[in-house]
Order: C-alpha cells, then structure tokens, then sequence
C-alpha cells in the first residue's frame, strides 16, 4: 500500500509486478581481493533477467538508492545496489572518482556470471551515482544497454574549478557529509544541523586546505587533494575524466538535470557531445537544482528509458530530444537540438552610470572599486549543494556593497524570453596581477527585488597588469523576464564563501593565508566595450 501511495505522489505509471524479493549484502569480489557488498531486487521468480547496476557511495540502505531499487523491480525490472569500495558495507579504501572504473567493470562482469542474469546490463543513479555510470559506459564490452544520468557529468574537476576558481561551498559541503555520513545516527539519514553550522563557519577558514578538520574535526582525503590539484593538466584528474571516452559510446542514454544545478554546464557539453557524434541520448531540463525536487523527474525518466531499452516497451521514446522548463513562464518547451535554433546571441553592453542597453557604448571612463579578501565580497543563492541556501534569493544587500559594480536596464516593454548558455566578456584591469572576477545576471521586478539569474566566476591570467579580456562562462538558462522587470548586471572579485576567495598575493589556494587588496577597473567604452551575451529566444 505504501508503495501505490508512492507511485501516486510521483505520478509513476502502475506497477506491473508488485510482488518482489530482496536479497542483502550480496559478496562481490573485486579482483584485488576486496569485497564489496550489494543488495538485489527483482519480481519474485527464478528466470534469468537483466540487471540494472546502481553504485553509490552513501550507502545502498538510504531512502534514494532504495526508492529507486524498488520503483524499477516493481516493473519487472531486476535492480542491484552496491556500495562503492570503503564505504558502509563494502571493503577497502574509499578514494573519490578514483576507483569507479576498475570496480565498476568488475562488478560487470561478475553480474553477467550470475545465473539469475541474462547477461544484459544497465546503469542508473544521480550526482556521484551518475559518475560511477560514466566511468563503466565507455569501457564497457558488450556495451551497457542502457544508462540514466541524473544531475551528473563525465567528469567534475570543471564543477569542482569553474573558470579555475575553487567551489569552496560545495566541495567543503560534500566533503563533510561523505566524513561523517558512517559515524552519524542512522547512517546519515537524519538531518545534522549542528554539523551544517559547523561547516559553515569552517568555511571561513584558512588555509582551505584544512578547513576540513574545523568542518566534522578529521581530515578529508578528497578535499585535501581537490585543494592542492588545482590545474586543469594535473594528471591528478586524469583518470577521472571519462568525456574523451563518452563520445564513442554506443550505449543510449537518457540524462535529468536542473536549470539550478552545479553540473549543469558540464551536463550539457556530455549531451551536446553525444549528440554531436550522433548517439541515441535525451535531456529534460527542469525547475531544479542539486537536491531531491528531482527524484520524480529522475524516477520517472528511469521507469521510462529503462523500461524501454530492457523490457520492450518503446511507448516513451516518441518523446523530442530536448524537453526544457522555462522559468517564470511556466511551460515546457520540445526542441530537437540543444541549444534551440530559435535562441540567437544578442549582446548586451555594460553603459556608463550604471546602465545597460543593446547598443554598444560610446566614450566612458571604466568603473572601479576594490576587493579586499579580508572582507570578501559575500554571495547569496544559486547553483549550491545545500538546498536551503540555493536557487533564487534578494540580491539587494549585496548589491548596495561598495565592491559590486552593478547595472541596470529599462524596464521591459515585453516578456524577453532566455533559452541557451550565457556568458560575459568584460575588460578589465587590476593592480596586483592575481583577481578573480564574477559576474552575475539579476531580475528585478516592479518593487525593486533583485533575484539572480544566472552567474559565472573566472580566476584571471595570474600576474597581468595590462587589460585584460575576461570570457566568463554564465551557467546555462531558460528563464523568462517578465514585461516591466528589469535585468541587472552585477561585477565583483569574488562570491564568498560560494567560491574560495582571490587572496591577491599569487599562493597556492590550499595554503593561502595572507591576504592583499585588489582594485579593478572595468572597461565600458567603444573600444572595450564589456558585454553579456544572452541567448534571446525569438529575437528581440
């Protein structure tokens, strides 16, 4: 009865086999001599049957993995969650990204060894479950049959540095709740709001590369490294970025993700990459970010695609390749190709006096204020891990700082409708060589709120003291301005504690401790003229 009442609330299709069987802790023998463990679900029966391979380093006894394992067998479907290596159930070490290859491709083979399977395999799961999925598809032969990627990527230093800056919020966030998640009562299935304070605070700390010992008070291996392998050709990633090897994939695939999620941009170029070689993948885009508003999507996704791909029924398939949420407007958009043709790159130029406008400038002389990392510029929502402090809020008490430059348009004559990626060009200049730069797309309604939009963060060329032209790449949107509002552009060195801040002094981020003021100046003339380019859907 529980479970109806679940399918109901999802809005899932009805179950065609109710009646399942559960087997626990099943020993998988990893080829070092490590054992990890797994649970089976399937409809009650002894007939071989594919299997569906979800691998999770939270643990294979949490609501999600469970929730998911069960929603699948109920539809004649066999589900088999694992614990990755070093964590709960499973022995060894737990080494972030690092080891999903060579025991996922041997928890492969020996599911195709088993008698109750049919030697057909697929892949689910979200986030980390997703990257386990990413880091077995491109390797995989026979190749998997099928794979459901929810708010994932092929790979995440992108996510973990974007535009090289560290993503101190989250990484400091995931990297507290994989330390504690054993030891907490229950597993880590209750809520910790003395340890979330906890890591807040810590985020303030120096150096970064041990704020994990003021978070949960032990150390972190994963954030310690992610601190001290900061370059994008640190061989450090290198066995943990499978996009080279994702495009020549077989497997279909089929991904679920967020308008307010971290990985959305790298989402992105793994669908665009795919269907770029011509690979069978689609993508719904919704209203969501990094937390459980996506379970149903994702659940429901996973019923479809799998059910499709394992069990015949192709009823689903029919759907188009792109289905997205345009925000504020409350309507979701079919395209075929990602981004939508109809969506074409319009700039809008930064103006002096603090206004925007669609024509380019004229003479100006550059706006300025300074950055000093002792009193970082402070940032609020957007794209975060923890879901009481993402998404959309009132940017205003950020926008009256002294070290925000910020700019306004006219309020709109008509809706002004944004589907597409976003990203900002703006010259700028500063006296120490060592900056960061974020800048941040803002609507603001009729009474004066400022909500944000879309942002994007970039660490300038190190050393540099001549102007320099900073693309900053904007987290991708599909978002509708409303006739009246008005857009507003935001320019800072930093968004603290969201990003780690720019100490100006040229160290290491994991070490960084002294701190040196940084004064900008940002270019609007006709010569320089800074700029977003926003992706404006049907024209102006």
């Amino acid at each position: 009865m529980l479970s109806r009442l679940f399918d109901r609330l999802l809005g899932l299709p009805e179950a065609t086999t109710p009646d399942i069987e559960l087997a626990r802790d099943l020993p998988v023998p990893m080829p070092d001599g490590v054992v990890l463990r797994a649970d089976r679900y399937r409809p009650r029966g002894s007939e071989p049957l594919p299997a569906v391979l979800v691998r999770t380093p939270y643990g294979k006894h949490k609501l999600d993995a469970r929730a998911t394992a069960r929603v699948l067998a109920r539809r004649g479907m066999q589900v088999v969650v694992q614990d990755v290596r070093g964590t709960f159930g499973s022995g060894g070490r737990f080494s972030a990204f690092h080891q999903e290859r060579d025991d996922g491709l041997a928890t492969a083979a020996w599911l195709r060894a088993q008698p109750w399977c049919d030697g057909r395999l697929a892949m689910a799961g979200a986030s980390y479950l997703g990257f386990t999925q990413w880091a077995v598809g491109p390797y995989l032969d026979p190749p998997l049959e099928a794979m459901c990627l929810g708010v994932t990527a092929s790979e995440f230093r992108t996510t973990f540095y974007p535009g090289g800056v560290f993503a101190l919020h989250n990484l400091l966030t995931w990297a507290s709740i994989i330390g504690t998640q054993e030891e907490a009562p229950l597993g880590g299935l209750l809520p910790a709001p003395r340890r979330d304070r906890r890591v807040r605070r810590a985020m303030a700390h120096v150096p970064i590369g041990r704020s994990d010992v003021a978070a949960i008070g032990k150390r972190v291996p994963f954030l310690r490294e992610a601190a001290a392998h900061t370059g994008a050709g640190d061989p450090f990633w290198t066995d943990t970025d499978h996009s080279a090897a994702a495009v020549k994939m077989t497997t279909p695939t089929s991904m679920v993700t967020g308008w307010w999620d971290l990985l959305l941009p790298a989402q992105l170029r793994d669908y665009a990459a795919l269907r770029g070689a011509g690979r069978r993948s689609r993508i719904l885009i919704g209203p969501w970010g990094h937390d459980l508003g996506v379970l149903r999507a994702l659940l429901a996704e996973e019923v479809s695609w799998l059910s499709a791909h394992l069990l015949g029924d192709t009823a689903q398939l029919q759907r188009a390749p792109v289905r997205l949420y345009l925000q504020r407007a409350g309507r979701w958009l079919d395209f075929d190709t990602w981004p939508p043709p109809q969506s074409a790159p319009t700039a809008l130029y930064l103006l002096p006096y603090g206004r925007l406008g669609w024509s380019a400038p004229g003479e100006a002389a550059p706006g300025g204020f300074t950055y000093d990392p002792a009193r970082p510029t402070r940032s609020v929502g957007g794209p975060l891990l923890d879901g009481r402090e993402a998404k959309q809020r009132d940017n205003r008490a950020v926008e009256a700082r002294p070290d925000v430059l910020v700019h306004t348009g006219a309020p709109l004559q008509r809706d002004l409708d944004l589907i597409g990626p976003v990203s900002a060009t703006v010259y700028v200049r500063t006296d120490t060589g060592h900056a960061d730069l974020f800048v941040r797309l803002c609507d603001v309604d009729a009474s004066g709120v400022s909500r944000n939009v879309t942002d994007g963060i970039l660490r300038l060329p190190p050393g540099n003291d001549g102007v320099v032209e900073a693309e900053v790449e904007l987290q991708p949107t599909g978002y509708r301005f409303l006739r009246g509002h008005r857009l507003r552009v935001q320019v800072a060195g930093g968004a603290f504690p969201r990003f780690a801040r720019n100490h100006g002094t040229g160290e290491a981020v994991g070490e960084a401790v002294r701190t040196r003021p940084t004064r900008f100046e940002v270019f609007q003339d006709a010569t320089r003229p800074s700029s977003l380019t926003l992706p404006v859907f049907g024209g102006l």
